[in-house]
C-alpha cells in the first residue's frame, strides 16, 4: 500500500460517520442476496460490511489497517474481518462479490488492485464501487500544497499526495485489460457537509492528511490546518458548515 496515513478509528467513528452513510447509497448496485459471499475491500470500521450482512449474505471485511480492523471486529464481533493489503491478497475460496466504498483511492497500485479483485471473484462476480474520481477535493489539496511550499518550505509537497483519483476513462480501461466487462460507470459532484462545524475541516485534515505533513511537529500541523482553512474558507464554509469538494466514481463491473 502507499499511504502512510495514520489512521484514528474513534475519530473516523464520532467525527467521519458520513462516509458510511453515503456509502449505503451504492449497496442498492451492489444488491447483496442472502447466501452470496461478498468481500468488503477496505472496509474501514465495518459499518457497510454489517449493513450487506443483513441483507443475509456472508461478507468478510477487509482493510490494511489494523486499528480499523480492531474496531470493526469490537463493533460487530460475527462478521469475520481480516488486515490484508489489497495489492496482493489472494483468498482461499472465490467471492460472489467484491464490495468498496471510499478505499480504492487510498491505493495508488491501481493495476495490482484491480488483479487482487479479479482473482477474488469467480466466473460471473461482480464488482461494486464508488471512491475519488478525477478532481476530487481539489481545492483542499491545492491549498494545502501551496501552504506547505509557501510557508513552510516543503519542496516535494505535490509528490507527498497519497491518493489516486482517476477518470473514468482511466479506471475502466484498467478493468478491461484486466478482463472485466463495465457495466456501469458515473463520475459525479458531491460537495459533502463536513460534521462539528467550523472544525469540520480540521478534522478532515487531521484524518486524512497524514502524508502531506511528514516531519512537521503537531504545532506546525495545526498552523498549517489553519492556513489552509483560510485560504479555502471563501470556496468550502457557508459561515456554519464545511464542505469537502467530493468528486466520486461509481463502478459496476462482471468477471468474465
Amino acid at each position: 500500500m502507499s499511504s502512510m496515513n495514520q489512521w484514528n478509528a474513534d475519530l473516523y467513528d464520532d467525527k467521519l460517520s458520513y462516509v458510511s452513510q453515503y456509502g449505503k447509497g451504492i449497496l442498492s448496485i451492489l444488491n447483496p442476496q442472502p447466501g452470496e459471499r461478498i468481500l468488503d475491500l477496505g472496509c474501514g470500521t465495518g459499518d457497510l460490511a454489517n449493513e450487506i450482512s443483513k441483507a443475509g449474505a456472508q461478507v468478510t471485511g477487509m482493510d490494511y489497517s489494523e486499528e480499523m480492523i480492531r474496531q470493526a471486529k469490537s463493533k460487530y464481533p460475527d462478521i469475520p474481518f481480516i488486515t490484508a493489503n489489497a495489492e496482493n491478497y489472494r483468498p482461499e475460496e472465490a467471492f460472489d462479490a467484491v464490495f468498496s466504498n471510499a478505499a480504492l483511492h487510498w491505493m495508488k497500485n491501481a493495476q495490482d488492485v484491480v488483479k487482487t479483485i479479479y482473482s477474488c471473484l469467480r466466473p460471473g462476480g461482480r464488482f461494486v464501487a464508488e471512491f475519488g474520481g478525477k478532481g476530487n477535493v481539489g481545492i483542499i489539496t491545492e491549498n494545502t500544497i501551496a501552504v506547505l511550499e509557501e510557508y513552510f518550505g516543503v519542496p516535494d509537497a505535490r509528490d507527498r499526495n497519497p491518493w489516486y483519483f482517476p477518470s473514468i476513462a482511466e479506471y475502466t480501461t484498467l478493468l478491461e485489460h484486466q478482463g472485466f466487462r463495465v457495466t456501469y460507470a458515473e463520475h459525479f459532484d458531491r460537495p459533502t457537509p463536513l460534521e462539528d462545524g467550523e472544525n469540520g475541516l480540521r478534522h478532515w485534515l487531521a484524518s486524512f492528511t497524514g502524508d502531506f505533513f511528514s516531519g512537521l511537529s503537531e504545532g506546525e500541523k495545526q498552523q498549517a490546518y489553519a492556513l489552509i482553512m483560510n485560504r479555502a474558507k471563501p470556496l468550502l464554509f457557508d459561515g456554519q458548515i464545511w464542505s469537502a469538494d467530493y468528486k466520486r466514481i461509481r463502478i459496476a463491473a462482471i468477471k468474465h
